[in-house]
């Protein structure tokens, strides 16, 4: 069955009885993702992506937007101003990097991705010093792209042919690879390790705003990092949206790498994490209708359904912990057009024997064990359940009952309506080591009621009747050699 047919069923089904979705995180990119969106990602001026960079740390108001324009109009009247100290670009590049160092960036935090946080506090980490300063050369004209690593980001500018790294994160950072005093420091800064052009395969060019977009990506793992799941996913949605505009079920994705993965992909682990998140909540009724929303607009069918048979699975589970199999079975049904029909059948048995189970240890009279055992064999008609767990099944409802009847006579223990039981039951269904064993415990124990009977009439001195008992006991019991004895301190009593 596609897909989403199965996710238009569940979601026409479990909305009606489940409630509003209003609690889920949005699935739909703010507006402002699609219009800050470029087909040619060559396209944005320095003042779009300061505007998309503020937008990404969480600034929604722009509120530091006007910072920034201070801080280029500052660094554009100074290069213009001294053109005897900035004779080419690279000097003027050189000079934004020491200018942030002196008069925005004050400490170095791991996880302050946030352009808006680095401009208020001075805090920054690789990526927020990475595009400020990308913000800043762009202004003047220079061109800049992004470069990543395993766990790193710094800029590389494009000068007269020249391709030249800048790890923002030091002061020394300008062309790293020419400076000793850069590969000194620098481990003390930020403890991560430069990675030069040469090892082109642990690193990756990016473009400018896949560059700002690892804001975003940077805040998804933070909030992930501290359990906030649904805080990550209108992130991801938005940083999906911004780098490729709306998707669809139709769209088209990118190609992951090792340092830049697909954000579509990204997206699609955010949802799922969320999903992850809800049923280790044990939420699993929120992670069906979680399911049913999100599902139609970003499908892939393997891991969709997979998540959907773990929380009919686990809720199922809990209910028969909890002895609600009322309860589970009338969850189960309400699942029935979202579960492929083999996983539903499945299901159904698991509670059909949960329930065979339940009901064998719950025998308190002959009736109820002659009803559970009609059970079982109609289960085992109906190809319910399999021979062998049908006779396992059946052996314990028979030993259930015949240790019901062993106990409730009145006047003691009646073993010899257990006795009789059990052989009209190995009559009936066939023997096994269990039964067997349990008719010779029986046997045993009724032996011995006719040795203590029988001790107690002859120690009483009523020799009659001892002889009584142990007649009726050898009768029923000719080889038992504790009864034999008694016979012999009989004989030996007559005078």
């Amino acid at each position: 069955m596609p897909v989403l047919l199965i996710f238009s069923l569940f979601a026409g089904t479990v909305f009606a009885q489940a409630g509003s979705t209003e609690a889920f995180p949005r699935i739909v990119p703010d507006p402002r993702a699609l219009v800050f969106h470029r087909s040619d990602a060559s396209s944005y001026s320095w003042i779009d992506l300061a505007e998309i960079s503020l937008w990404s740390s969480g600034d929604t108001e722009l509120a530091q937007l006007e910072r920034i324009r201070q801080i280029a109009a500052a660094v554009a009247e100074t290069t213009r101003a001294s053109p005897e100290l900035f004779a080419n670009d690279k000097e003027k590049a050189e000079y934004i990097l020491e200018y942030m160092h002196r008069n925005i960036l004050r400490t170095y935090s791991l996880t302050q991705t946030r352009v808006d946080t680095m401009l208020s506090s001075g805090r920054y980490n690789c990526v927020s010093s990475a595009v400020l300063y990308m913000i800043l050369c762009k202004s003047i004209g220079l061109e800049l792209s992004g470069v990543v690593t395993r766990d790193h980001a710094f800029v590389m500018l494009h000068i007269d042919g020249e391709n030249i790294d800048v790890e923002t994160t030091n002061p020394h950072g300008f062309d790293p690879g020419s400076r000793r005093e850069f590969h000194d420091q620098f481990g003390r800064v930020t403890g991560f390790a430069y990675v030069p052009q040469r090892n082109y395969r642990d690193r990756q060019t990016i473009s400018p705003i896949e560059l700002v977009s690892l804001i975003q990506r940077n805040r998804i793992a933070d909030y992930e990092s501290r359990n906030l799941f649904a805080d990550a996913v209108p992130l991801a949605v938005d940083r999906t949206a911004l780098l490729k505009g709306e998707l669809s079920a139709a769209s088209t994705v990118g190609v992951s790498s090792e340092f830049f993965e697909d954000p579509h992909q990204n997206l699609l682990d955010r949802l799922f994490n969320y999903s992850a998140f809800l049923l280790r909540s044990r939420r699993e009724e929120d992670c069906l209708r979680w399911i049913a929303f999100a599902s139609p607009r970003h499908p892939e069918e393997k891991r969709w359904q997979e998540l959907v048979l773990a929380a009919v699975n686990n809720r199922l589970t809990r209910f028969i912990n909890a002895n609600q199999l009322t309860e589970a079975r009338a969850f189960l049904q309400s699942q029935s057009s979202v579960l492929p029909p083999a996983d539903f059948q499945r299901f159904e048995l698991m509670l059909i024997d949960t329930g065979l189970a339940n009901d064998t240890n719950r025998i308190r009279s002959l009736e109820e064990g002659e009803t559970v055992i009609a059970a079982i064999e109609e289960a085992r008609r109906n190809q319910q359940i399999s021979d062998a767990r049908a006779n396992e099944f059946l052996t314990s409802a028979v030993q259930r009952t015949a240790s019901v009847l062993a106990t409730g006579a009145a006047a003691g223990r009646d073993w010899l309506a257990a006795i009789n039981y059990i052989e009209g039951a190995i009559s009936r269904f066939g023997s096994n080591r269990e039964l067997e064993q349990a008719l010779f415990t029986y046997r045993g124990n009724r032996a011995t009621d006719f040795h203590n009977r029988f001790a107690n009439a002859f120690n009483g001195r009523n020799f009659e009747e001892a002889e009584r008992i142990l007649n009726e006991g050898l009768a029923e019991f000719p080889n038992d050699r504790r009864l034999l004895a008694n016979r012999e301190t009989m004989e030996r009593s007559r005078p």
